[in-house]
């Protein structure tokens, strides 16, 4: 067994995707020798706790990335535009969780249990990590469309509101809290009211309609599939949940699956787990099962009464442990055993 430990930058340490790649790494006692943790100027000095340690944060802005070998980027993209680059460039493997890079044809786009090869080619030294509905329906998905073939994926995301970020969780809390005490509620993260609500609409309405939530439904899925003959139509909505992505996906496919195949497929699918009991409470939810948990659940497999090779699934995951930080850590684990 190696020995090897490997110096690790995290960069967008303060946030709610940086907390948990922390509790991760931890976790799963990944091989750190030493551990970076990088926000913008006005957190740094701040102390993070990891495993018994309190390490301070640093300015990412002064920060010298000469001997970091592996940086975990979860800031937004502009600053993994202006700063992952220059890590890379420094000898470090950038495993990126914007979307600054995903459609580059020179960057990996990768969901560690469906293309883990692809993580190996990496010319400007960056892997970008999916957007998380991506990452939980490729999961589930993957395994039948190399078995029979995927035609058309016609897909309605139900997204909690932690992939907005801790401002919306907080706007998700303070909003509930005002309508049980029969109080008017501010909205400044949402356009609309979030508390008792479902929103229509996630990311920046784009010229055809759609939005850039949706169209990278799209984009990713044909990327990371290989295959841009899939057709897929997104409509995405945020949900007042905290934590946890729920999907409702129609798929078509080319060759005819049945219920009970692709059951079989997918409880033998690298991280999924099938919750599928025709009854009360017999299937995945966001709350009950996701939540703080790392699998992808799916479950409602159902073939589509309205087409001869049509399927239905119900899927879910955290969006912010395995549809960031836990991949994330995923490919991590993957490079560093290149090096071992």
């Amino acid at each position: 067994m190696s020995t090897a430990r490997f110096n690790v930058a995290i960069v967008g340490a303060t946030g709610a995707v940086g907390e948990t790649l922390l509790s991760i790494l931890a976790e799963r006692d990944f091989p750190v020798a030493d551990l970076v943790l990088l926000a913008s100027a006005r957190s740094a000095g701040e102390k993070v706790r990891y495993g018994s340690r309190e390490l301070v944060v640093q300015d990412l802005e002064t920060f010298d990335p000469a001997g970091i070998d592996v940086a975990l980027f979860s800031a937004g993209g502009s600053v993994s535009k202006a700063y992952a680059p220059k890590f890379a460039a420094a000898g470090a493997v950038v495993i990126d969780n914007s979307s600054a890079f995903r459609g580059d044809a020179d960057v990996p786009l990768v969901v560690s249990e469906v293309n883990p090869e692809a993580a190996r080619v990496r010319p400007r030294g960056i892997i970008a990590n999916p957007n998380c509905s991506t990452m939980q329906l490729m999961a589930v998905l993957a395994p039948i469309h190399r078995s029979v073939g995927i035609e058309r994926i016609n897909i309605a995301t139900y997204q909690s509101v932690s992939g907005t970020g801790r401002r919306a969780l907080e706007e998700l809390g303070k909003q509930t809290a005002a309508l049980l005490s029969f109080q008017e509620v501010e909205s400044e993260v949402y356009p609309v009211q979030i508390a008792f609500n479902v929103i229509p609409h996630g990311g920046d309405f784009t010229e055809n309609g759609y939005t850039t939530e949706e169209m990278k439904l799209v984009h990713e899925t044909r990327k990371i599939l290989g295959d841009d003959g899939i057709m897929v139509n997104a409509t995405v909505a945020r949900v007042p949940v905290f934590y946890g992505h729920s999907e409702a996906v129609h798929i078509e496919t080319r060759a005819k699956i049945t219920a009970a195949e692709a059951r079989a497929l997918l409880e033998q699918a690298p991280g999924v787990e099938v919750v599928d009991s025709r009854a009360d409470g017999g299937y995945p939810t966001a709350v009950t099962h996701a939540s703080g948990k790392d699998p992808v659940y799916v479950g409602r497999i159902r073939e589509d009464i309205s087409h001869p090779r049509g399927l239905d699934l119900w899927v879910v995951a955290d969006n912010i442990r395995k549809g960031a930080a836990l991949n994330a850590v995923q490919l991590a684990e993957l490079v560093v055993a290149e090096r071992a």
